[in-house]
């Protein structure tokens, strides 16, 4: 947890910098290069980018198209196909294309236990021969521990986030109600957003992510600090745990009093950020990376931020579901392996720089070299980075702690309290069995 800390205190103003539906071959970023040669006579390569940018809205998409065409204009001979899909579209294609052989050159892993099972089949190539000139400083301190299986790294990842609400000013003006320090403050004003006609909380839980996410929060905060699904592995607690148990009822409290809009598990996230971002809706909780967007939507300037709250008078708000990103690695059967690290290489090189100059750097993986006031950055973003300075630690995503087998139950049995009321004893018991059954 030290390293944790260590990582996130990492994100200050000052941080240093050495010099983070499938578009199916973006013609955003990619050209065609016909025949076997370039006219420099090089050989033509194409490499396949499999990532989670898909929106034209977002700063990532701008500023990966952005290095992509950059990376293109100096090598005549490389043609970068882009394959930009959502998160969890993302995540079943992967898991579809590795049992076939499929794997693009470049594809977007989580970390820990979400990337260990393709570790383990062999799928990713180890990418320490591509760090060894500087590049792995660039890094966070403790950051790529997340992506490394017996001491090599397989990923690099662009982004080192924090979990807190966004909230609308106007609209909680309108409502006449305050920002919540406790649970049940949230609970109440957001049943006073609903009688108002206003939607309270904006959550993409079609992705089924998202709504883990701010589950897990409950839990972080009624278990008195982290560790509860560490407890759990290590056989110390179950899910029948009064912890557990409780925080599905606190969760389905929000449910029944219309704390999220109609039709959650039918809206992503992409459309779930837009519905606040276009005063729509009153908080979103998500994860820091969407500063840079918010910064550019149609709120901008009433937006605000917020800690999650306590729960029943339990847990620090300075501790939060951390973060670290989703990855780049690179197929361990890549036709162009050493092309592929090239370019993989130069990318996250000029990441830093580029996410900087586009007002997007607040919570990246990487260090940044700049002064984000002077540079412009909005108070929103000013706001994020004095919140990092004061991360006490925290948990990560349950899909990053548990297995895929039991993190899928999980992320299904979670959705449906968002559809129906549900009895939590009867969800906890769900994720029991699923942990009994995955280790025997």
């Amino acid at each position: 947890m030290k390293k944790l800390l260590t990582l996130l205190l990492a994100s200050s103003l000052t941080l240093g910098l050495a010099a983070c539906g499938s578009s199916g071959g973006s013609k955003d970023a990619a050209a065609t290069n016909g025949g076997d040669k370039s006219a420099s006579g090089e050989k033509n390569v194409t490499i396949t980018f499999q990532n989670i940018y898909p929106d034209p809205t977002m700063p990532n998409y701008s500023i990966m198209n952005k290095i992509v065409k950059d990376y293109m204009a100096e090598h005549k001979n490389i043609t970068i196909e882009l394959d930009s899909l959502n998160t969890d579209q993302q995540k079943i294609k992967l898991k579809t294309q590795a049992a076939s052989d499929a794997v693009p050159d470049i594809t977007i892993v989580n970390p820990a236990a979400q990337m260990k099972p393709f570790v383990d089949e062999g799928v990713l190539a180890p990418l320490d021969d591509m760090l060894g000139d500087g590049l792995k400083e660039t890094f966070q301190s403790g950051i790529l521990d997340y992506y490394s299986f017996n001491d090599h790294i397989y990923a690099l990842p662009d982004g080192n986030n924090i979990a807190v609400v966004y909230y609308n000013k106007e609209l909680f003006k309108q409502a006449g109600v305050e920002v919540p320090k406790t649970f049940e403050e949230l609970v109440d004003i957001s049943k006073k957003l609903r009688a108002k006609g206003i939607t309270p909380i904006a959550v993409g839980e079609k992705d089924t992510w998202t709504g883990s996410f701010l589950f897990m929060n409950i839990v972080l905060r009624a278990n008195n600090g982290p560790n509860f699904l560490k407890d759990v592995l290590d056989k110390k607690k179950t899910f029948m745990d009064p912890v557990f148990v409780q925080s599905i009822q606190k969760l389905q409290d929000l449910v029944q009093v219309g704390g999220f809009e109609e039709g959650a598990t039918a809206i992503d996230q992409t459309s779930a950020g837009n519905l606040f971002k276009t005063g729509k809706a009153a908080m979103h909780f998500i994860g820091t990376w969407e500063t840079g967007s918010m910064d550019t939507s149609v709120v901008k300037d009433n937006v605000g931020v917020f800690k999650f709250p306590t729960v029943d008078g339990k847990g620090d708000p300075d501790q939060f579901m951390l973060a670290p990103g989703s990855a780049f690695a690179i197929s361990a059967k890549s036709k162009h392996l050493q092309e592929t690290k090239d370019f993989l290489h130069y990318f996250m090189t000029n990441y830093p720089k580029v996410s900087f100059e586009m007002k997007n750097a607040v919570g990246i993986a990487q260090k940044v070299k700049g002064d984000f006031k002077a540079a412009g950055y909005s108070q929103l973003a000013m706001e994020i980075l004095e919140l990092f300075k004061g991360v006490k630690g925290g948990d990560l995503a349950f899909d990053n702690t548990m297995n895929p087998a039991i993190a899928q139950t999980h992320l299904t049995s979670l959705q449906h309290v968002f559809v129906e009321k549900i009895n939590p004893e009867n969800v906890a018991k769900e994720h029991q069995d699923s942990f009994d059954k995955n280790n025997k």
